[in-house]
């Protein structure tokens, strides 16, 4: 299991170092930020589908649709961002998002 952990944290080190080597932001899907929220919405939907039965359908929507949200609003962010301000509300409303989540998988979990 620590093999593991060591593994995870040098891949995405190395997510981090060929995502600076690849130049200017042209689009949202070449943010770090989206690319870890997209594997998270991916991961989450794999998760749900582990939970008990009878959680399956009501907190296993509720979760997948909270982690969704994250890389939607990132999404939403870039493009109608006329100030950083405007993109910077909607990266916080990510990250509540994320705090949604991360409770949704610990009630599922339990």
């Amino acid at each position: 299991m620590a093999v593991r952990s060591e593994l995870k944290k040098v891949e995405e080190a190395k997510e981090v170092k060929d995502w600076n080597r690849t130049g200017p932001v042209k689009n949202y899907s070449d943010l770090l930020v989206y690319k870890q929220a997209y594997r998270l919405t991916l991961r989450v939907s794999a998760f749900s589908k582990t939970m008990p039965r009878e959680e399956q359908f009501e907190l296993g929507r509720q979760v997948r649709r909270s982690s969704r949200s994250v890389a939607a609003n990132i999404v939403e962010g870039w493009t109608k961002r006329v100030s950083p301000a405007e993109f910077k509300r909607h990266l916080v409303i990510a990250a509540g998002e994320v705090a949604e989540t991360k409770y949704l998988v610990g009630a599922g979990c339990g």
